[in-house]
């Protein structure tokens, strides 16, 4: 831990020229210039160099999920206003300032406390953050190189995973939702992301073709055997292939091909809000919350895990619980599923199944024991 002469030096001005620098950066009140404002003003105003700068800091931009970039805004305005009850100026990006937030995090001090998982998400938001303002956080200073190892230390847990929902759960919860035009909407989210493994942004991210919206995450193509899903996921482009159930209640194709006739959806994001007043179909892109919470919602209802208290329950599935039952509920090779689900290892595939043999191999038998 940073001991604490080094930390009240913190209050006192440094009068290094880099400081006046650091506060007039775009995290303060007055932005200067951004990197490629600044190539293009040198360019004379050349229109060219205008458009190629704006072209830039939208890809810029886009180098988040929408997901990602929320949670790392709210990260930094906790952040900032942590700096501001203690006094320390956010705009200087400064090592043991960034240190003490850390730790605050993990003991709940001046902050409620957070998960190492969380905490290492807020050191990345504001690492992110100083980078893009153009003033980086020495990153691997000791100041929060060895708080954050002890925090690791100290606080770790194993992964606390969702409960993975089985076909026969899936099909209990399918059987709750009644036979009107939100029912098939939510029918069609439920059987597709089981099928597919998708996760909840995969979900409600499709469009009915390619290039058809600006937040559109990938597309659908419906032919005769099955559905083919085009996805630009967490790790990148990849295809998902959904073949057709073997029973009208259960099939994936069919339910979702009931919601677009119905919903007279041709073009556009495929999974979209009703309108409350008639009971219509929105323009708009459903979120992502909308899977989490009916999974949540009918796993309740249809008395999944029973054994557990509703409390615990309500805690225990969630958008992933999707993904985790295809993982373990589907009988073939390992790689198929590794596929299906994108994950770059088949150790990633092995956490999200909860039914795999573990022993099939017996390594201590093998060794003679």
């Amino acid at each position: 831990m940073p001991d604490s002469a080094e930390f009240e030096a913190l209050n006192q001005p440094s009068g290094r020229p880099e400081d006046g620098l650091a506060r007039s950066t775009a995290l303060g009140t007055t932005p200067q210039l951004s990197g490629f404002d600044a190539a293009a003003a040198a360019g004379l105003q050349n229109p060219e160099l205008e458009r190629l700068a704006g072209a830039a800091r939208g890809y810029a931009r886009a180098k988040d999920s929408a997901n990602t970039a929320r949670a790392y805004a709210s990260d930094w305005t906790q952040f900032e206003r942590w700096c501001r009850r203690q006094g320390f100026d956010s705009r200087v990006p400064d090592p043991r300032v960034v240190g003490l937030f850390i730790a605050a995090s993990a003991d709940g001090q001046g902050i409620a406390k957070a998960a190492v998982s969380t905490i290492e998400r807020r050191l990345a938001a504001i690492t992110t953050t100083y980078r893009s303002a153009g003033t980086p956080l020495p990153r691997q200073d000791r100041h929060i190189v060895d708080v954050m190892a002890g925090i690791r230390r100290s606080h770790g847990r194993p992964p606390r995973q969702k409960e993975a929902l089985f076909a026969e759960d899936i099909l209990a919860m399918v059987a709750m939702l009644q036979q009107n035009l939100r029912g098939w909407r939510d029918r069609a989210i439920l059987l597709i992301g089981f099928a597919g493994g998708l996760r909840r942004s995969e979900i409600t991210g499709l469009d009915c073709g390619p290039s058809q919206s600006d937040d559109g995450r990938g597309w659908i193509e419906i032919l005769d055997g099955g559905l083919i899903l085009t996805i630009d996921g967490k790790t990148g482009w990849r295809t998902v292939e959904i073949a057709r159930g073997s029973s009208d209640r259960s099939c994936p194709v069919q339910a979702l091909e009931t919601w677009l006739k119905l919903g007279r959806i041709v073009d556009g994001p495929v999974f979209r809000p009703m309108t409350i007043a008639n009971g219509g179909v929105q323009s708009q892109r459903l979120t992502d919350r909308h899977v989490a919470r009916l999974v949540q919602k009918l796993a309740l209802a249809a008395g999944v895990r029973g054994d557990l208290t509703e409390g615990e329950r309500a805690l225990a599935f969630a958008g992933h619980s999707l993904r985790a039952g295809l993982a373990s509920s589907a009988e073939v090779d390992e790689a198929h599923i590794q596929r299906q689900l994108g994950h770059a290892s088949a150790e990633m595939t092995r956490r999200y199944q909860r039914r795999r043999d573990r022993f099939r191999v017996n390594l201590t038998k093998a060794a003679g024991l």
